[in-house]
């Protein structure tokens, strides 16, 4: 279950991070609120899935899921960059987090 836990924590991630940019410095209400909703959810379920995975580990894909995560829904929602360069090195960070689940010293 950690690991479904440190999936989740990073989606969750995913949604602070693009919350952010709607918060407007935290001066609007609602976006405000399910921003600092992700955050709090999204730090429980992160320090749940530490209890069984190595925090190198456990940081390192959390980290990734929400980079990967809030790069493609930049691109594909926010009309950010679509270069095959960003492509690259997105597929990069997965290529590392799958890397970190599978070499895991301590697999939950």
């Amino acid at each position: 279950m950690a690991w479904v836990y440190l999936v989740i924590a990073g989606i969750l991630e995913i949604g602070w991070a693009i919350g952010l940019k709607y918060t407007d410095g935290f001066t609007k209400l609602w976006p405000s609120i399910g921003t600092v909703g992700c955050m709090i959810v999204s730090f429980l379920l992160l320090s749940t899935a530490l209890k069984d995975i190595p925090v190198g580990t456990g940081y390192a894909v959390w980290t990734g899921i929400g980079a990967v995560g809030t790069a493609v829904v930049g691109i594909i929602f926010l009309d950010e960059p679509r270069s095959v360069a960003r492509i690259l090195c997105i597929l990069l960070i997965v290529t590392g987090i799958i890397g970190l689940k599978f070499f895991s010293d301590k697999a939950a």
